[in-house]
Order: C-alpha cells, then sequence, then structure tokens
C-alpha cells in the first residue's frame, strides 16, 4: 500500500516502522533529515490477558506508547511469520503466486497472497500477510506501505556479501523460531525458518542444513544475529560444532542510531526496514 503524500508544510520528516506478529509488536522512529533512529520499543503480546485477540493487543498498544499516535510522512509494517518464499524472478508467474508457498507451509484457498520484489538481486519473496493486522492498522493510521520481514533481512545481507565468493551462513534468532540463510557472493542459496524450543533444536536444524549444502563446520563462517547473544545457549552449542562462529558486525548499521551493538543485531531487520 503506497502512502498518502503530504504537502510541504504539513512534512513531520519523521518515518514510523513496525514490525509485528501474532506474539509482539516493536517499532522505531526515524528522523528522515538526518536518517537517525530517534526511538524504538517492543511490546510483548503475551503480557496482555489471555482473552485478548491481536486487534485487542494492537489498541493497547496503541494506547499505551504515544508515538504510535504521532504524525508520520511515511509508515512502513512489517509482518512477521513463517508463510513466505523467495522466488527467481525469471520463474516467478503472477497467476500461480500461492503454488510457491505449498511447499513449505499449508495454504488455503481463502488466503490473500502478496508479493516484495528485490529488484536488484531478481527475487520476488511470495508470502502471505496477516489481513486482519492490515485492516486494523488501515483504521488507524490510512494508508502504509507493508511487506514481509524477511525481506529486509535477505535484501541486507545479500549487501554485506559483496564481493565473498565464500559461502557464508547467517542465522537470524528470535525466541521461538530462526531463520538459516546461505549466501554466496550477492547469491541466495538458502532460506528456511525453523520453530525450537531448546538448544538441541536450534543445533540439530543447523548442522543438518550445513550436512545438506556440503559445508563444512570446521570452515564455513557462520554469522549469528537477532535476539541471540554469546551467552545464550543456542550461540555456545553453534560455537561448539562450527568453528568460525561470530555475532554478526553492525557497526555500520550503529552509525544511524546511539543504540549497542547487541540492540542493533536484535533489531536489525526493524532498524534497515
Amino acid at each position: 500500500m503506497e502512502i498518502t503524500n503530504n504537502s510541504i508544510t504539513e512534512k513531520s520528516y519523521k518515518k514510523l516502522s513496525i514490525q509485528v506478529s501474532l506474539d509482539g509488536l516493536s517499532f522505531c522512529c526515524r528522523d528522515t533529515l538526518s536518517g537517525q533512529i530517534t526511538s524504538f520499543d517492543y511490546i510483548d503480546f503475551t503480557k496482555f490477558p489471555k482473552n485478548f485477540t491481536i486487534e485487542n493487543s494492537l489498541w493497547k498498544s496503541i494506547l499505551d506508547y504515544s508515538d504510535l499516535t504521532k504524525s508520520y510522512d511515511q509508515i512502513t509494517v512489517l509482518h512477521e511469520n513463517n508463510l513466505s518464499t523467495f522466488v527467481p524472478k525469471a520463474l516467478f508467474d503472477e497467476e500461480y503466486k500461492g503454488s510457491y508457498l505449498q511447499y513449505n507451509t499449508k495454504v488455503f484457498e481463502t488466503d490473500y497472497f502478496a508479493v516484495d520484489e528485490i529488484e536488484k538481486y531478481e527475487i520476488v519473496n511470495v508470502y502471505v500477510p496477516y489481513v486482519n493486522i492490515n485492516n486494523y492498522l488501515i483504521d488507524q493510521f490510512g494508508s502504509f506501505q507493508y511487506q514481509h520481514y524477511s525481506r529486509i533481512l535477505i535484501s541486507k545481507l545479500l549487501d554485506l556479501s559483496k564481493n565473498d565468493v565464500s559461502q557464508n551462513m547467517f542465522v537470524h534468532v528470535a525466541k521461538t523460531h530462526f531463520e538459516i540463510i546461505v549466501i554466496q557472493n550477492q547469491k541466495l542459496l538458502l532460506f528456511n525458518s525453523f520453530e525450537y524450543l531448546t538448544g538441541e533444536d536450534f543445533l540439530y536444524y543447523l548442522l543438518f542444513t550445513a550436512e545438506q549444502l556440503h559445508l563444512n563446520p570446521e570452515s564455513f563462517k557462520l554469522n549469528i544475529l537477532g535476539d541471540c547473544t554469546e551467552k545464550d545457549d543456542v550461540y555456545q552449542k553453534a560455537f561448539k560444532y562450527v568453528r568460525n562462529t561470530a555475532l554478526l558486525d553492525v557497526s555500520d548499521l550503529q552509525k544511524s542510531n546511539t543504540f549497542s551493538a547487541q540492540e542493533n543485531r536484535t533489531h536489525f531487520i526493524l532498524f534497515n526496514a
């Protein structure tokens, strides 16, 4: 959806980015003149009453956080779910976009399928957005742009792999799921999302993926980002079995804000939106 342009006298020179899932919402505010992120916050929906619908959770979030009621020139909503896949543009057919998802997730005839294109890399991201969330936010904000959060993740990691001919694995960690991305010289070789409960689950999917791609744990580089620190169990297990494990360097991203390296890794997608 396109943002309605304001006249120059009405411009606030501010942008709001919202990343939303069924479990929570994070947002950041950016000064569009300086490019600096001025504030961010996270709202955990699981702390709300159990009988709250997603609409109730959004209503409570907007009620409690004044930044969500201010005026913005641009609003971007990122849908966080595992209902997405990437397709080479040359193989993509708009008429059959739902069929690309049926191999990695359960889809229904009533689902609404959206498409994000990463033009620079000739990749199409097909996904199922949360229609009920979009409908609620339209009533609150008017028009806005929305996309799948994996589009931001993939495009930024592809940018980082420029002139790197080796195969690199990136793992983006969230509380109940993580994404594995394998890239070589700005070519996307693999993207997949996994749900996990324990560090053992995490390690199993990590090593199984490496085995399938013939990646040697003694030599390939593993970059970890998202909600993960060196002290976390998932990092410790990866570090034990993959020799070249490290947290992703986010020093360039930090130039756009005053937040810590860990905050920039945790909110890597949101801060790049």
